[in-house]
């Protein structure tokens, strides 16, 4: 197996504290734009009933696509074992999870909060929608494919943002930390396993 591209040992807080200057990317973006990117996190029993709700179709169409062994499915496969694997086995899972919430709520407060409404400003709801989950697939491409995806589950969240007419970004935001940790737990276990098997 190729050795990480992510220390281990500095992997948590490199990543909170990435995920955490987004949100000030978002703050400083947002004043120049003149938009304020936590207008819409608005709490509510339902935005959090949504959010659950919402993230378990992504959660079983991962389960699937994780049991399918197509080579370019099992290619993300080895890159997020190899990458991330070693750094999740060293932390407890309370520790994935608080990882998985600021990640959803930093990525949540810059595409969803500021990109997209932005880009809606002068080009409308639709390509708001699709210019801002273009993106945010770019900087998630670590395959082709896993850009197409990472496109689609944007999309996804972009339209849960106007879930029911009425804009919230608090549900975008539950849905991907709740789908963040899944993927977390997920790759960890089948990291411990390959390592069992390896021995």
């Amino acid at each position: 197996m190729n050795e990480p591209s992510i220390d281990p040992d500095n992997f948590f807080k490199t990543a909170c504290y990435f995920e955490s200057a987004l949100i000030l990317m978002a703050v400083v973006l947002g004043w120049l734009a003149n938009i304020n990117p936590f207008e819409f996190i608005i709490f509510s029993e339902q935005a959090i009933i949504n959010g659950v709700i919402g993230t378990l179709p992504l959660c079983l169409i991962f389960i699937a696509l994780n049991q399918l062994q197509m080579g370019s499915l099992l290619k993300i496969r080895k890159v997020l074992h190899e990458t991330l694997g070693p750094s999740l086995s060293k932390h407890h899972w309370a520790d994935l999870f608080v990882l998985a919430a600021i990640a959803g709520i930093a990525e949540e407060i810059l595409f969803r909060g500021l990109v997209q409404p932005w880009i809606e400003n002068s080009w409308g709801v639709m390509v708001g929608l699709l210019a801002s989950s273009v993106i945010f697939g770019l900087v998630h491409a670590v395959t082709a494919l896993y850009f197409f995806m990472a496109t689609a589950v944007s999309i996804y969240l972009g339209l849960y943002l106007d879930y029911d007419n009425t804009r919230n970004l608090l549900t975008p935001i539950i849905i991907h930390g709740l789908y963040d940790f899944f993927a977390f737990v997920v790759i960890l276990h089948s990291y411990r396993l390959e390592q069992q098997k390896g021995k």
